[in-house]
Parts: structure tokens; C-alpha cells; sequence
């Protein structure tokens, strides 16, 4: 068997029972973040657009534009919804910052889920089995596909999402295989998006679409490579120098892979850390930015020198990649949310001048891709020194229920009050016992 057919054996009889309570309950709350994350998405430029495009080209379909209630094709929804989901980058990451989990993958599962009439149980494996299997392929080949300059959330992305659509539709063994192959011949996506463009943002789109295209061409009886990973033109030889194909079956059932980590700021994960680094500065010190000589973020070289080292950003999409923007919020107002990356705080000449002061320098003692250490040097010699390695919203320093609650109203609260809210979170954490998922639509929209 190749490994496509070894993963589909597996998700096609995966059942509700075999997955742990623990994980279902991550599934959960990484849904309530996913719809937070969509609805502040319909505030921004990129999530209109997506929605724009939705109405502009609709389809006779029955999946939703969360948050505007359009109706359209499974594809055009989770192509839309996925760009939504990203728009504010506030959505979930991985643990080592290579990918995002929610946006491509709920997206797809969603809209397979309205598409066949799916009951909230098989919504919810659905999605699980899309994670799962995303990590597992992630971890075969990054950090080398990254290195190549393919973007995860993109490229790999398009499998999770298939599997996820697949599941959710309740998909045979060969049937699942074909959705693999035909994700992967769709597999794309580069990470040159470090600019002014949206190009970030449009990312997960063509993934969510992917994969629930390919599993409705496989539903009806298109075939896909089942040899789409190890063969001789597969994935893994197209996408990455350094591959090892046997993470994706490796104890798979017994040892659950996927793992979330929540974005407190809206940035980009790798600075979140330096973000914590200005923020514990300010808190313990205070410093009088006028006295400020010079500040210098060390950063491990896997993340080091390049990605993110923008003193001067354009626009927003360019700030919430720069580190030293990001940074400079967070010592000047003592936050980073949405609202702080705008076009005002770009033009201010003091959050400006303090990004423009900070330099980068690469530090390979730091024990993870993502540590950062900030050193503050005031002009009477003092120097204030914060080290963060595990960002808030990781697995070692959480977002607490307050955290998530209080993200999730920042980001609903121009369309849904807090009694609406408060349904959406009981119909989430309650989803087993909706028998249709338009149940469940039909609170969002």
C-alpha cells in the first residue's frame, strides 16, 4: 500500500469514539477562535473583497459566507470563508509558526458539511481528521519545504482540507485516495508575501478550495495518484529537499498530532514573542521613550535576519509582518490587537521612531526557532532585558477562557451582541447533538 492509501484506510473508518475526549475538546475550541477570526475578517479590506467575489460570481449552491449569509458552491464558500478566517491574522498557528491549522481546513470541512446535509458529530471528525493529517505531512517535510519557499498553510493545507471535506462527507478508502492525489496535483503556494500586498491573506483560499474540489471530483468517481507523496514527481520530491514519508503513519490512531496554539496579537506568530519582550519591558520598567538609545531583538537564525525585519512598514498588511512595528505597539501603547494596525500608527512618529531604532540580529544560543531576547539600552546606561521563548497563546503559557471570550467579543462585537455570542459557544461546545449542520450556520448568519 502507498502512504495515501495507508492515511485514507485509517481516516476513512476513523469514528467519533476513536478520537480523545481531549482532542475533540481542542477541536472545539479551535472552531470558537476560527468564527472569531471570521467575523472579524468581514471588517477588513481582504474578507469585503472575498465576500464581493462570492456575491459578484455566486452559483446556485446551498454553503454560507459566514457573516454575510450568502448563499454559493461548496468550492466558492470555502475559498471565501478561508480568506475571512485570515484577514485579521489573528487565527491559529502550529507550534513551530509554519502553518496555519483553522482557516483552509474548517472552511472546507463547513462547507461539505452544509454541501451533504453533514449531522455536527461528522462536522466535528471531519475537522479533526484534516488537522491530523495536515501536521502529519507538515512534519514529513518541513522545515524543509519552507526552506524551498512553499508556504505550508497553502501547499499542505490543500491535503488537510481535502481529508477534512472528504471525512465530513463520509467519503470510502478509495475515494479518500483520490482526494489525496487530487489535492496534491492542486498543491501551491509560495511565501513571497513578505509586502505591502494581500497575497498573505488570499493564501489559505485556493486551499480550502482545493481539497473540497478534489473530494467532490473523487465523490464522483475522478481518480488521483495514489502514489502523490513518495512517487518520483510526488509532493514530497516537488516541495522539499528533506522528506520523511513514514510521519504520516507513524502511530497513527494511537499518537494524535495535531496541537493549537492562539494568536493574542495580530501579527504574525513569529513576533509574537518580541511583542511579549516589549511588553514585560514596559510593565517592569517603564522606560521614557524619549531615552530610549537603542533597542536590539535577538532572534534564532531559523527565524533570524530575514523573515520579518521590516523597520519601515507601508501599510498594515507590511506591519503586521514586521517585527519591529509589532514591537514598538506594544512598548508605546502596551498592545498589538487589530485596531493597532492601522494606517494612523504607521504615520505616528513616535511608534514609527521606535520601529525604526530596533535592530535584529540573529542568535543561534537561543534554544527555539521562535525565542526572541530584546535588550533595551536607555542613554544613561541603564539596560532593560526581557527573553521570551514560549509566546502567550502556546501550549506552556496559554490563553485562559477570559483570553478567548475576550477575543472573541473584540472581534464579533459590530455584528453579534454577547447574547448572540454566548449561543454560538453553547451550540459549539454542544455540537455532537445537532442532527444538521444548518442548525448550526444558521446561528452565524
Amino acid at each position: 500500500m502507498t502512504y495515501a492509501e495507508k492515511m485514507s484506510e485509517f481516516f476513512a473508518n476513523l469514528r467519533y469514539e476513536d478520537i480523545p475526549a481531549a482532542k475533540m475538546a481542542d477541536v472545539k475550541t479551535i472552531l470558537l477562535d476560527y468564527i472569531a477570526c471570521i467575523y472579524g475578517g468581514t471588517k477588513t479590506k481582504s474578507g469585503r473583497i472575498a465576500a464581493k467575489f462570492a456575491r459578484d460570481f455566486n452559483e446556485t449552491g446551498k454553503c454560507t459566507l459566514l457573516g454575510f449569509g450568502y448563499k454559493t458552491a461548496p468550492y466558492n464558500a470555502a475559498f471565501c470563508n478561508a480568506i475571512m478566517g485570515h484577514s485579521t491574522e489573528m487565527d491559529d498557528v502550529d507550534v513551530l509558526a509554519y502553518f496555519h491549522n483553522a482557516p483552509q481546513t474548517i472552511s472546507a470541512a463547513l462547507a461539505a458539511a452544509e454541501w451533504s446535509g453533514a449531522t455536527g458529530k461528522e462536522f466535528l471528525v471531519g475537522m479533526a481528521a484534516g488537522f491530523e493529517a495536515l501536521n502529519r505531512i507538515s512534519e514529513a517535510c518541513n522545515p524543509g519545504l519552507r526552506a524551498r519557499g512553499f508556504h505550508t498553510t497553502a501547499c499542505v493545507g490543500a491535503f488537510g482540507a481535502g481529508i477534512a471535506a472528504a471525512k465530513t462527507m463520509g467519503l470510502s478508502a478509495e475515494q479518500m485516495v483520490n482526494t489525496l492525489g487530487l489535492s496534491g496535483a492542486q498543491a501551491s503556494g509560495l511565501l513571497e508575501f513578505y509586502g505591502t500586498s494581500m497575497a498573505k491573506r488570499f493564501n489559505p483560499g485556493p486551499a480550502a478550495r482545493n481539497g473540497v474540489t478534489a473530494a467532490l471530483f473523487a465523490e464522483r468517481g475522478f481518480t488521483g495518484a495514489e502514489t502523490i507523496f513518495e512517487g518520483k514527481f510526488g509532493f514530497f520530491k516537488a516541495h522539499s529537499a528533506e522528506y520523511d514519508p513514514e510521519k504520516l503513519i507513524k502511530d497513527l490512531g494511537k499518537d494524535w498530532r495535531f496541537v493549537f496554539e492562539y494568536k493574542p496579537y495580530a501579527c504574525a506568530r513569529p513576533i509574537h514573542n518580541a511583542i511579549d519582550c516589549a511588553l514585560n519591558i514596559r510593565k517592569d520598567h517603564r522606560p521614557k521613550l524619549e531615552e530610549i538609545a537603542a533597542i536590539v531583538i535577538k532572534r534564532h537564525p531559523e527565524w533570524g535576519t530575514y523573515y520579518h525585519n521590516i523597520k519601515e512598514p507601508l501599510n498594515y498588511h507590511m506591519a503586521q509582518v514586521s517585527v519591529q512595528f509589532a514591537a514598538a505597539l506594544a512598548l508605546v501603547l502596551g498592545k498589538a490587537f487589530v485596531d493597532q494596525f492601522n494606517d494612523d500608527n504607521i504615520a505616528d512618529p513616535t511608534i514609527m521612531g521606535i520601529s525604526k531604532m530596533i535592530d535584529i540580529e540573529d542568535d543561534p544560543s537561543l534554544p527555539r526557532g521562535v525565542s526572541c531576547n530584546m535588550i533595551v539600552t536607555m542613554r544613561n546606561g541603564d539596560v532593560y532585558q526581557s527573553q521570551v521563548d514560549y509566546p502567550k497563546g502556546s501550549i506552556q503559557v496559554p490563553m485562559t477562557e477570559e483570553d478567548h471570550r475576550a477575543k472573541m467579543s473584540s472581534l464579533c462585537a459590530h455584528m453579534l451582541d454577547n447574547d448572540e455570542q454566548e449561543d454560538i459557544i453553547r451550540a459549539v461546545r454542544n455540537l455532537e447533538q445537532i442532527g444538521n449542520i444548518s442548525e448550526f450556520v444558521q446561528l452565524m448568519s
